[in-house]
């Protein structure tokens, strides 16, 4: 009975899709419900409504994937971090790449048809904690609609790429951001936003799709001052009654929440889901002290919340890390479904959080289903399913003292797509396993726009056989789970972190890229890999697949940056030498195009200066980088290849163009101004403690040459 009915409900979609808009990007609602009717397009972020990354293509399939060959290759006009799922719609390819530049590409050939770059202010890079990325864009009713990474949403004219409207969603005195790709429903385009480290207070908003007009906001954390007049306002009692309503760095902040990545429609319970970020500053005894008897569980950080669509009405919530302390975001992909459970059809949504659970929640009233480990924990034991509590370890929220803690900030699973196989019943999991030590910070003191988590880490050691044995501590794997049964079905260790997105298809298949470049496709059931490819660059986003003319394509985007690059440089066995545009990598069978080679020569390193000063001062340099400059630049002075690495930046020899480069000489290019924070003494310092490290390096490239 119940496919008969959704048989029902698709043929009717496609008749009033047929009523709908024409032209390119001509898509509505009822166009995406009935989506597997037309498998060649790749409609919206997660190909349907359910946001499950499955293609019921076969042409391409696990008895012919080994003949897979590059068709086209198309190289974007920016490096950094490219982490778009590219969207294809009647032959038509929107994507986007490093600071919201869109391009509308040829599916077939490549051919470039127009690019829209929305001219980002550089200097908003330094408000971006996690690279300038952007994870694309979403189509409806002949427009292609772009978050910006400085907080605009606009609406382009899919024909010609030409601005039809453009609105500020946020406050942009404040380092809010945009990374996420908006979603489409209802005729309303919803964007949530970003910045929490940096203290901003997070919200998904509704617009008009055809005028830009505000229709609701859906505030993720309480105000405790006054009333927003927002769809949040019925439940606001009820988070503030979670929060120190009178102390806490919170109350400067706004308390983070920032649903910077899962918004997902649900179509058969009329359900907009918000997947909520972490607390601003992370540490919650400082974010929202104690106070005895009081809820302390700060709604809603790390929750995924349900809404109604047309007016952003709290329908309800599960909060997945109560009191959240360690950066465990609830914004990872959500994936809707339909599963057999009990004996019993269930509608339910799966998350695989960056808290190491992969969760089956009741879509009907976000009742816990189940909770599985799909990877190692410190923090918690495991959930207890009476309560739908994790059952922590306390000694984990280093009240007291420094704490060993898995996951780490980067999560066991974070932004990168999973997807679910309709054939196997399978979810494929970009997973990770690395430890992070969390100190609190005696001395916080919070600053507006800067990195503020209430945090302190231990300095990277300066031994490079112990750099090398903690970046070979850090693990990533592909992991395929059984929801039904929570419990793990195979998995492909890949020797790093970090790795990309997957897609999931009828021929058999999951495709993945890697840190390391390559771009690999295996078989669903088994996990053995059937295709590799060397994509030239780390492939991070959501691959997809489509066909145009009957020809089946695979697609991927290979660049450069994200997260990983930043802060983690020790961990990239071979960072890129030179900035490296983004490309767009698409491949059929029998194809016979290559990629460009690349001539990629490094120029021998100057001899660092070295500074007569003393151990403490270097030290003092160690804390002070650690502080305001590894996040971009990396720990241990060591670079990911993306920004540049001060232990070779000319600016090194010389005090006075350092010191101005702190004090904001090239905040236009995005370094930020740290002249608020960082005095002419411990821009010193720092210079001091980069030109030890540079020494160290310098050392080791004469002995190699």
């Amino acid at each position: 009975m119940r496919r008969m009915a959704v048989a029902v409900a698709t043929g009717v979609a496609l008749a009033l899709a047929a009523c709908g808009p024409s032209g390119p990007a001509a898509v509505n609602e009822a166009r995406i419900v009935a989506a597997d009717r037309e498998p060649g397009n790749w409609l919206t972020h997660g190909r349907t409504y359910s946001e499950d990354r499955f293609s019921p293509l076969t042409d391409i399939n696990a008895e012919n994937v080994s003949e897979l060959g590059l068709a086209w290759t198309y190289e974007m006009r920016m490096p950094r971090g490219a982490e778009a799922t590219p969207i294809v719609v009647d032959g038509v390819m929107y994507v986007t790449s490093a600071w919201s530049i869109v391009y509308a590409l040829n599916a077939a050939t490549g051919e470039e048809l127009w690019v829209f770059d929305p001219e980002v202010p550089h200097e908003r890079g330094a408000s971006a904690c996690c690279d300038v990325g952007n994870r694309g864009v979403t189509v409806w009713n002949g427009k292609v609609y772009v978050g910006t990474l400085d907080g605009r949403l606009i609406a382009l004219n899919a024909r010609d790429g030409a601005k039809v409207w453009e609105v500020v969603t946020v406050d942009q005195s404040r380092p809010y951001t945009i990374t996420g790709a908006p979603r489409a429903a209802r005729g309303l385009i919803y964007i949530g936003n970003g910045g929490a480290e940096f203290g901003v207070r997070g919200y998904v908003s509704a617009y008009d799709a055809e005028t830009g007009e505000l229709r609701w906001r859906f505030y993720t954390t309480p105000n405790p001052r006054e009333v927003d007049n927002a769809a949040s306002d019925s439940v606001r009692d009820t988070a503030l009654a979670t929060w120190n309503p009178t102390a806490g760095a919170w109350l400067e902040s706004g308390g983070g929440g920032t649903a910077w990545d899962a918004i997902v429609y649900d179509h058969e319970t009329d359900t907009l889901w918000i997947g909520v970020g972490n607390g601003s500053p992370w540490n919650r005894d400082i974010r929202s002290p104690n106070i005895e008897g009081r809820n302390n569980d700060n709604l809603f950080l790390s929750s995924v919340v349900g809404v109604d669509p047309d007016t952003g009405a709290y329908k309800c919530h599960y909060q997945e890390t109560p009191g959240e302390t360690w950066d465990y975001t609830a914004t990872q992909p959500i994936i809707l479904s339909t599963l057999q459970i009990g004996g019993q059809e269930r509608r339910v949504l799966m998350h695989a959080p960056k808290n190491g659970f992969f969760y089956v929640i009741d879509r009907d009233n976000c009742g816990l289903i189940s909770a599985g480990s799909i990877a190692t924990q410190t923090w918690a034991s495991g959930v207890d399913m009476s309560t739908g509590r994790p059952i922590e370890n306390a000694e984990a929220r280093y009240a007291s003292g420094t704490a060993i803690v898995l996951p780490s900030p980067f999560g066991a699973h974070n932004w990168h797509p999973m997807s679910m196989s309709r054939d196997t019943g399978l979810v494929y999991i970009p997973v990770q396993e690395l430890a992070q030590d969390y100190t609190a910070d005696p001395a916080f003191v919070y600053r507006p726009g800067r990195w503020n988590t209430g945090t302190v880490h231990a300095a990277l050691p300066t031994d490079r056989a112990t750099r090398a044995a903690i970046r070979n501590s850090m693990q990533g794997f592909l992991l395929a789970w059984d929801p039904v049964n929570q419990r793990e079905a195979w998995r492909v260790p890949l020797g790093t972190p970090w790795n990309g997105g997957t897609l999931a298809t009828a021929g058999n298949l999951v495709f993945q890229g890697t840190l390391t470049g390559r771009f690999r496709a295996y078989n669903a059931q088994t996990g053995a890999q059937l295709w590799d490819y060397d994509n030239q660059a780390a492939t991070m986003g959501g691959p997809i697949t489509y066909s145009v003319d009957g020809v089946q394509y695979v697609a991927s985007l290979a660049s450069y940056g994200t997260l990983w690059f930043l802060p983690v440089g020790f961990g990239i066995a071979d960072p890129p030498r030179e900035p490296v545009n983004a490309r767009v990598n698409v491949f059929r069978i029998g194809g016979t195009a290559s990629l460009p080679t690349r001539e990629l020569v490094r120029l021998p390193m100057e001899r660092p200066p070295t500074l007569r000063v003393s151990q403490a001062v270097i030290a003092r340099g160690s804390a002070a980088y650690g502080a305001f400059c590894g996040v971009c630049h990396g720990s241990g002075a060591t670079s990911g290849g993306v920004l540049p690495d001060l232990r070779r930046a000319p600016s090194l020899q010389d005090a006075s163009v350092w010191r101005d480069t702190v004090h904001g000489a090239r905040a236009a290019n995005g370094m930020p101004d740290f002249s608020q924070w960082v005095s002419a003494s411990d821009a010193e310092a720092i210079r001091a403690y980069v030109a030890s490290e540079a020494q160290v390096l310098y050392a080791e490239e004469q002995r190699a040459n």
